[in-house]
């Protein structure tokens, strides 16, 4: 069963049904935060990349999630792999973040090369050792699957397939022609502030009228719904004039989002730097990339990044309460806020009781 399956297999308040948010301390302590490196984001798939990132051989795509260091690659026979980003001779990173193309992988630090496939191929210098065997210390794999275009990896070997962990998303979007949209641009934020306060934020509409008044002079507010599936929450609401809003907003566990329009679709990775800092890296493709689409897609891609620029004062600020100790936690509107509810589920389902005070499991 998936980790977030069912809503009933926890209570998030036990007095008298009443709903809650997690506590305060959650957003900030050290604690919860290491727990949720081992218990969430090194046992889940995690959203990566584009296909067309890393399309031929030598393509890489080196990148990182609640600290652990990954990269993406396509050997010489056009296989897809992933390994941990670092040199098992000193623990030296390999490859500096972002896109890039190589035949062989050299360790900067002391020379050690490996191929595509992860094989040490060269330690320069090392001096004789009967003890050591190249075929010993190659690079750590990570396991990597894809999915209609998009790759996932996941450090934890005994993981269920990316297929099963996926949920409802397939069944959700199957309408959707979403692997035949171009990757077009890419945009990264950095804002202070928890993953999971700004988590809080993407799944709920309830903030829209007041943070985003161009998004809500768009939708019909009345109508925005949120539901949620097995591993999913799934945001609609109707579009007044046709504007690019149409569709769906999708976020799934742990920490990506998926949002469909008319004209195409866009992909975030919410990623975890600490306990107090969080990086999106959106992703924005098309349908049409012609030279006759370019300035619409350009305006599409501004109006959303602004949309994200307007959450961020916002999730700050509210970071800021929830670290100040006045603050401990709040209802949980059953109008719009049951997608949080379904976050929260999930994170305490997955944390278990590690690393928990008393009163926190039904806190």
């Amino acid at each position: 069963m998936h980790p977030i399956a069912s809503l009933d297999d926890l209570k998030p308040d036990a007095t008298r049904g009443a709903v809650y948010g997690l506590p305060a301390r959650w957003y900030h302590e050290r604690e919860i935060y290491q727990a949720e490196r081992r218990q969430i984001f090194a046992r889940t798939w995690q959203l990566a990349c584009a296909e067309s990132d890393v399309a031929g051989p030598g393509d890489y795509l080196a990148t990182d999630v609640a600290g652990y260091r990954f990269f993406v690659i396509r050997d010489r026979n056009g296989h897809l792999r992933a390994f941990h980003n670092v040199c098992p001779h000193r623990a030296s990173t390999l490859l500096e973040p972002g896109r890039g193309r190589c035949d062989l992988l050299r360790c900067r630090y002391h020379g050690w090369v490996f191929d595509g496939a992860g094989n040490l191929r060269r330690a320069p210098d090392f001096g004789e050792a009967e003890w050591f065997r190249k075929e010993d210390h190659g690079l750590k794999p990570i396991r990597v699957e894809t999915w209609r275009g998009l790759v996932f990896v996941n450090f934890d070997p005994e993981a269920a397939p990316l297929a099963r962990d996926l949920g409802s998303l397939p069944e959700t979007v199957k309408d959707y022609p979403i692997e035949s949209f171009t990757k077009v641009r890419q945009a990264e934020f950095e804002m202070n502030c928890n993953w999971k306060t700004y988590t809080d934020n993407f799944v709920e509409g309830y903030h829209i009228p007041g943070i985003h008044p161009s998004f809500n002079a768009v939708i019909d507010f009345s109508k925005f719904e949120t539901t949620h599936a097995d591993a999913l929450v799934i945001m609609t609401a109707p579009q007044k004039n046709g504007s690019i809003y149409g569709g769906m907003w999708l976020w799934g566990w742990p920490n990506y989002t998926l949002s469909v329009y008319p004209t195409g679709m866009n992909c975030s990775r919410i990623v975890p730097i600490d306990e107090k800092r969080t990086r999106l890296v959106y992703s924005f493709f098309f349908k049409d990339v012609s030279a006759a689409a370019a300035e619409a897609n350009e305006r599409t891609i501004e109006t959303n990044c602004a949309i994200v620029r307007e959450d961020f004062g916002i999730c700050e600020h509210a970071q800021g309460n929830l670290e100040a100790g006045i603050f401990q936690r709040g209802p949980l509107s059953p109008k719009h806020e049951t997608g949080v509810r379904y976050f929260h589920d999930g994170v305490r389902r997955a944390l278990g009781r590690e690393g928990l005070r008393e009163g926190d499991w039904l806190a």
